[in-house]
């Protein structure tokens, strides 16, 4: 890494969202920081022991392993709160979000290994999509 790189790099990721800010069709708007404060640690803390859960499930028997794809229906109606939680759920290992209804009500999620979907949907939307909507709406 030279200090030019570092240079640049700082250069265009400030000067690129001035430049493309009014290519927005509608802005973000965070209502309660704190609140994305908490999730965030949930977040990180759901990312590091499902890591675990994938290395130990992938360490076992493959034929004990049940992976589905699962529609999730959605409440939060807020493009930047669905965009969130998709990446949320990406980002989890064991999950990965991979398509989105074209009316944004359902979002399908292809979990690594699912027993019950619908517990599944319940701590997804319990743990992310609640907070998430706090956040955005």
């Amino acid at each position: 890494l030279a200090p030019g790189q570092a240079l640049l790099g700082a250069l265009l990721a400030l000067a690129l969202p001035l430049l493309t800010e009014r290519l927005r069709p509608e802005r973000a708007s965070l209502r309660r920081p704190l609140r994305a404060a908490r999730l965030l640690l949930v977040v990180l803390v759901d990312i590091v022991l499902a890591n675990i859960e994938v290395a130990r499930r992938i360490l076992g028997p493959e034929s004990v392993l049940r992976p589905r794809f699962v529609w999730l229906p959605l409440d939060i109606r807020d493009p930047y709160g669905i965009a969130a939680l998709a990446g949320i759920i990406t980002l989890t290992p064991g999950t990965v979000s991979s398509d989105l209804s074209a009316d944004r009500r359902y979002l399908l999620v292809h979990a690594f290994n699912c027993d019950d979907p619908a517990a599944l949907a319940a701590s997804i939307k319990q743990r992310y999509e609640r907070p998430l909507m706090e956040i955005f709406t």
